[in-house]
């Protein structure tokens, strides 16, 4: 057993922000943390396997691979390397190390701690009044939860969250099992990320996904990155940008914070990145006010439809506009009456820089607007994106080569788990389709989202928790609401590969199931066993794992999940469970009948690279009421802060994959040994009363009086946009209150918390 000291912050120290991402330097960042975590010979292997066509899809992000002959040998950025080198680690979680430390004492160690215990290797239990996990068999465990099961008054007691680490099988297994069982509880991590996108694309476009592919974007002339970090969230994205670049493509780049990658970019796989200066990204960079960008794209729109009067047919696609679109004229009657004081109060940006983004537009053929969470999470991050749309839509940029909407999602298959039916509100057509292949009606009442999830467990309405993948405690918001909520559950479960503090809050009892992960041979009864994953461009393609297993007692997710299911359903549904377990390749068979786009499934996912789902709006179809893409009308209520506060956006370090940091650094914004900083504009600073280096505490304050608080933070004068600061999460998930939530999708608004700093010597006595 290896026990990971804890990180001493008392070390924190600051240089100035990069103006560069990559290059050498990540490479070895990237070798160090995987040569601390396994051997060299192990390492090689991960590295050697990892988005080839034969090998294993990256857990981390979910950018897409080039197609086969195209990707490079060394497929995989400096996050997906430590990722994998995470996830391959040579350290073990055993019985003894849950018989050193009662669960008490795990509650009060910090993530970056848990994680580096290393993985999981058997089923445990908290039994009801114990204070330390114990071993407990597989049948024994599963009967357990089975039991509990039955037990509930109702199916909809029960929730089953997931993570994007889920791969296609397993995910529709989950919730083919669940919706059998009688509930559509089946909240998961877009949730609380890409909800909006796929609010706003669904009412506009009539399908919740991006319409681009790899081609597009190298092909594009104007791709527009709003409100995402690709240089920590998905570098990988990032050599595709400089593709774009080399074909004569421009970037404009609109985010409260300078990031590196999005300045310049050194490829770690070209002699220009290691000896040269790197390719520079960002023709524009808008430092934009957190939550300003409706703002922005009603600027532009207003601005696109005065060059339109100026010169009659020669700006707007008015072919495109008239035959594959409506409520056009409620839009630009909207538009028209913007204005550009409200437009540069929001976004903090001068009109001759929103006018020099215009004329980018207009001498531009095609355009493609990427954005990530720095746009979903915000109470108006809906309109925001249907905003985005509109933009789009005036120049026909939708449904054409090099053109269309690119949200970017940050987790391997979360957008496959959703194609899946991991969706607490699923189509109808869907759980149509669902009952007639399996011989049952699927419960058509929706379920409860990630943030509704915890409301539930507070008020009583849900009293059993199951986690498949991820670590929900640290993903949602209001931390102490959510562990609250997750401490009045009668069971807690969670199927999980290494350990995380949602495993040291617990419900009455408490289950740890150990499972693969996606690295590790999967043999079953069938033989080796290969899963599938679907990227953030609907590419499909087949994930193989090829490392021997942590342990001997892993199962695989399928096999977890179709155990439980035979012990819970009984005589319900004739499904194959066994059948399903012994041969992956069956659960496929179903699949390619149940869910749109996977006919001969089997065979087409077989072919190197796999294949690309149909998306209807690349042959401008749409899938609305109306049967074309809709213009919308949007308003919004801009945040202010009350004098003598901040607006704050929560953000990962660079070290860090969702809720874990791999180290307590941020190499590209030159924070170094610490994770409790703040970021804040120095001129704030001064007006504040505070200097550089203080040390202060963070609290958040909500419209009914409430206050939240995360103590103990170092300030750090830092070029963020006035009235705003930016500190890392999930640390300071404790400050976004639960009922701080996007109108429609219901996603958190970790983007847009109203926070003031407290000195910390001023802090009353405990």
């Amino acid at each position: 057993m290896r026990d990971v000291g804890e990180p001493d912050e008392s070390e924190l120290s600051v240089t100035a922000p990069k103006t560069w991402a990559t290059g050498a330097p990540a490479v070895v960042h990237a070798l160090q943390y995987a040569l601390g975590q396994t051997s060299p010979k192990r390492t090689a292997l991960t590295l050697l396997n990892i988005n080839q066509t034969k090998g294993f899809d990256c857990p981390g992000c979910a950018w897409p691979e080039p197609g086969p002959g195209h990707r490079h040998r060394n497929e995989y950025c400096e996050n997906g390397a430590k990722h994998i080198g995470d996830e391959a680690t040579s350290r073990r979680v055993t019985a003894d190390f849950f018989r050193q430390y009662s669960v008490d004492e795990l509650s009060r160690k910090s993530d970056y701690w848990l994680n580096q215990q290393g993985r999981l290797t058997e089923p445990m239990v908290l039994r009801e009044g114990a204070t330390h996990y114990e071993p407990i068999g597989w049948d024994e465990a599963l009967d357990l939860l089975a039991g509990e099961l039955r037990a509930l008054d109702h199916p909809d007691e029960a929730l089953f969250y997931t993570s994007g680490r889920l791969a296609n099988e397993p995910a529709f297994l989950l919730q083919l099992f669940v919706r059998a069982f009688g509930t559509n509880n089946l909240p998961d991590c877009s949730n609380m990320c890409h909800e909006s996108s796929g609010s706003a694309l669904n009412e506009t476009l009539g399908i919740g996904k991006g319409s681009v592919s790899l081609d597009d974007l190298y092909d594009c002339d104007l791709v527009f990155v709003v409100g995402q970090n690709p240089g920590t969230n998905h570098p990988r994205m990032l050599s595709a940008l400089e593709e774009t670049k080399r074909r004569g493509g421009h970037v404009v780049a609109v985010n409260p914070l300078p990031e590196a990658g999005l300045l310049r970019f050194k490829h770690p796989q070209k002699a220009r990145g290691i000896i040269g200066r790197g390719t520079d990204i960002a023709d524009q960079f808008l430092q934009i006010r957190p939550g300003g960008d409706l703002a922005l794209f009603q600027a532009l729109n207003l601005l696109l439809l005065e060059a339109e009067d100026k010169e009659p047919g020669t700006v707007l696609d008015r072919d495109f506009i008239e035959a594959h679109s409506t409520g056009y004229d409620a839009f630009a009657e909207h538009i028209r009456a913007t204005s550009w004081d409200a437009v540069l109060e929001a976004t903090g940006l001068s009109r001759d820089e929103i006018e020099r983004v215009h004329e980018r537009v207009l001498a531009s053929r095609s355009v493609i607007v990427c954005w990530a969470m720095g746009l979903t999470q915000h109470k108006h991050g809906v309109p925001t994106i249907r905003e985005v749309v509109n933009f789009l839509l005036l120049r026909g940029n939708i449904g054409r080569p090099g053109a269309g909407v690119c949200p970017v999602r940050g987790h391997s298959n979360v957008q496959g788990d959703r194609t899946m039916g991991i969706w607490e509100r699923m189509p109808q057509p869907f759980l149509d389709r669902l009952g007639r292949e399996f011989g049952f009606t699927a419960p058509a009442r929706h379920g409860l989202d990630s943030v509704d999830s915890v409301r539930a467990m507070l008020d009583g309405r849900a009293k059993l928790f199951v986690g498949v993948a991820g670590n929900f405690v640290r993903a949602s918001p209001d931390s102490d609401a959510t562990e609250r909520a997750l401490r009045n559950c009668r069971l807690t479960a969670h199927i999980s590969t290494k350990l995380n503090r949602s495993h040291a809050v617990c419900g009455g009892t408490a289950l740890i199931l150990p499972t693969l992960g996606r690295s590790d041979r999967d043999v079953q009864a069938g033989g080796e066993q290969f899963m599938t994953v679907e990227d953030s461009m609907s590419e499909v393609h087949a994930t193989r794992g090829r490392l021997a297993p942590a342990s001997a007692h892993l199962l695989s997710e399928v096999s977890i999940i179709s155990r439980l299911a035979r012990k819970v359903l009984g005589s319900g549904p004739d499904i194959p469970w066994a059948d399903f377990e012994a041969d992956y390749d069956l659960v496929r068979d179903r699949i390619s009948r149940v869910v749109e786009g996977f006919a001969d499934f089997n065979e087409r996912v077989r072919r190197p690279g796999g294949f690309r789902l149909p998306n209807p709006v690349n042959e401008r179809v749409f899938r609305t009421p109306a049967g074309k893409a809709v213009f919308t009308v949007n308003d919004f209520t801009m945040l202010q802060a009350p004098p003598g506060h901040l607006v704050l956006q929560t953000l990962r370090s660079h070290d860090q994959w969702n809720t874990i940091p791999y180290a307590m650094d941020d190499r590209y914004r030159g924070i170094k040994g610490g994770r409790r900083v703040v970021l804040v504009n120095g001129t704030d600073l001064a007006e504040l009363g505070l200097d550089d280096g203080s040390l202060v505490d963070l609290v958040s304050v909500w419209t009914d009086g409430s206050e939240r608080r995360a103590d103990a933070f170092r300030v750090v004068a830092y070029p963020t946009p006035r009235g705003s600061a930016a500190a890392y999460y999930p640390e300071t998930n404790v400050l976004v209150p639960l009922d701080s939530v996007a109108d429609i999708s219901n996603t958190p608004t970790s983007k847009s918390v109203i926070i003031r700093l407290e000195r910390a010597a001023d802090r009353a006595p405990v």
